[in-house]
């Protein structure tokens, strides 16, 4: 069963050529350590293979790493973080209670709130409602917004110094 070439997508030829190089690069290392063991020098076809495999590899490199990288912005740039981090928070909301009433305790402004009368219910409603208002500030639809812009801004950054260095 043969298949025309003309038939296949960009993908699938490109991926046929890594794999047959990567078929030809096996062969010419497991030759060249096989030679080596014996105490023989490499010979030269196996020397132009690894030079012509290693000039491939830099021709691909870059484009490759290009193109991964469009597709994991693609989909970073469809996630839902805020809601992501909102369910985080809900679905460990007595551990980090527990984490904001210490770091306030061992605050060293406030770190003798155990001086006060009903501390413990101060600091009580005091991680509430921190939490309350955080979550309130994930949900806002401009919170979103930070992150889309966040993450586009850093995403594009990523993408010119892959291209520049290429």
């Amino acid at each position: 069963m043969s298949v025309r070439i003309t038939q296949l997508g960009s993908g699938q030829v490109t991926l046929a050529v890594l794999a047959g190089l990567l078929l030809v690069a096996v062969s010419a290392a497991a030759i060249r350590h096989a030679l080596h063991r014996r105490g023989r020098r490499q010979p030269l076809v196996v020397h132009f293979i690894t030079r012509a495999q290693d000039r491939a590899i830099a021709l691909v490199k870059r484009p490759i790493t290009a193109a991964v990288l469009d597709e994991v912005a693609d989909v970073l740039r469809t996630g839902h973080y805020t809601r992501n981090i909102a369910s985080a928070l809900r679905e460990n909301h007595d551990e980090i209670k527990a984490m904001v009433a210490e770091k306030i305790t061992a605050d060293p402004t406030i770190g003798r709130i155990g001086l006060v009368p009903l501390h413990d219910r101060i600091l009580d409603e005091v991680t509430e409602t921190t939490l309350r208002v955080l979550l309130a500030v994930l949900a806002d639809p401009r919170t979103d917004e930070l992150f889309s812009d966040l993450l586009r801004d850093n995403v594009e950054q990523i993408g010119r110094a892959v291209r520049r260095a290429g």
